[in-house]
């Protein structure tokens, strides 16, 4: 019997052929996350995951491929865990509270701002697009947390976009680091109760 011939430069087909593809995406996401974009290869991709190089450009051409792909899927990620944690029957301010901690706990030693812009500036137009559109989509979910709390009277009715934007922005302090590399509170639990202390003070007042 005649064997079907496998197309040139596809990985062997087998039952983990997708958790290879997950396995690089995780693999990634942790070494863009904690080393920066220009510092990670895609040969070092391929040997912490143990696979080859090959195999990693089958499934992402060029490391910008792979960069924007890793970003969109921990942006999705954080956008399940978001819409999970805000659509709970705990008040708005407790939701906050509990999105804040775990946003905070997972970003804590990573310089979101510094890391993107150093990445943005290797990456195609189309490709910036599809971060933003998967970074839109992310603050949609607190967008309408925000909204629906301004239609039952939780808070005052304003611009829930701005508020969503404003309350992550926020966040970013979590991430500030002083000259000695200090935080300005070592306690997640207190640094989340004082972002939203803060911002729900500005959400009492009409704007």
């Amino acid at each position: 019997m005649e064997q079907k011939q496998r197309p040139l430069g596809r990985p062997r087909q087998n039952k983990n052929t997708k958790s290879t593809k997950e396995t690089i995406l995780e693999v990634a996401t942790r070494l863009f996350l904690t080393q920066n974009y220009q510092v990670v290869s895609m040969d070092e991709v391929a040997k912490v995951c143990g696979v080859t190089k090959a195999t990693v450009y089958y499934y992402y051409s060029t490391k910008a491929d792979l960069f924007t792909a890793t970003m969109i899927e921990m942006m999705v990620r954080i956008r399940e865990n978001m819409s999970q944690i805000l659509s709970t029957n705990k008040t708005l301010e407790e939701r906050l509270l509990d999105f804040a901690k775990v946003y905070l706990h997972a970003t804590m030693d990573i310089d979101m701002k510094n890391f993107m812009k150093d990445a943005k500036l290797s990456l195609s137009e189309e490709q910036l697009k599809e971060l933003k559109n998967a970074e839109d989509n992310m603050y949609e979910v607190l967008e309408k947390a925000l909204d629906n709390a301004m239609h039952i009277g939780e808070i005052p009715k304003g611009n829930a976009k701005f508020a969503a934007h404003a309350f992550v922005s926020l966040l970013s302090i979590g991430n500030f680091k002083d000259e000695n590399h200090n935080p300005i509170l070592a306690n997640i639990d207190e640094l989340s109760q004082e972002i939203v202390s803060f911002y729900w003070s500005g959400l009492g007042h009409t704007y």
